[in-house]
């Protein structure tokens, strides 16, 4: 398995916080965890910037990917609005989890609480090509649900 250095900060006040970290052998994302400074309610459709309190610096022909956890999901409603949000090679800022809660009930986050996952990916660039004419495809201009799958 491929390994990278990725240079991870805290934030100043957040050094009781466990660093990203990969929960099992076969994972391939680190939980992120709430860097609240107290409780913190979500209510029912409401959308929260929850604070991470780390800086990382992932190399550059990389990016980091921000998730949603699957057992908050499933359990809560809870959800990443942006899924995946993406951190950029050069991003320095601290990492922030939009969070929803897309749940029936409250939802509370708590300091140290894992509330998103942080997966590394190699990126590939496009360069775009302007043409006059695409080349033709089974499925050609079908939109949304075309393939009847």
């Amino acid at each position: 398995m491929d390994r990278i250095k990725v240079k991870v900060m805290r934030k100043q006040g957040c050094e009781d916080l466990p660093l990203p970290q990969y929960m099992s052998e076969a994972a391939s994302g680190m939980d992120l965890y709430a860097a609240v400074d107290e409780s913190t309610p979500l209510e029912r459709n409401e959308i929260k910037l929850i604070p991470t309190g780390i800086h990382i610096e992932v190399p550059k022909g990389y990016e980091a990917q921000v998730r949603p956890r699957s057992g908050l999901a499933l359990k809560h409603g809870l959800t990443l609005v942006n899924t995946p949000g993406t951190i950029d090679s050069d991003y320095r800022g601290e990492i922030g989890i939009i969070l929803c809660n897309l749940g029936k009930d409250r939802f509370t986050v708590e300091r140290r609480m894992r509330i998103a996952q942080l997966v590394i990916q190699p990126v590939t660039r496009a360069e775009l090509v302007e043409v006059e004419r695409l080349e033709e495809s089974p499925r050609g201009m079908g939109g949304f649900g075309h393939t009847g799958h």
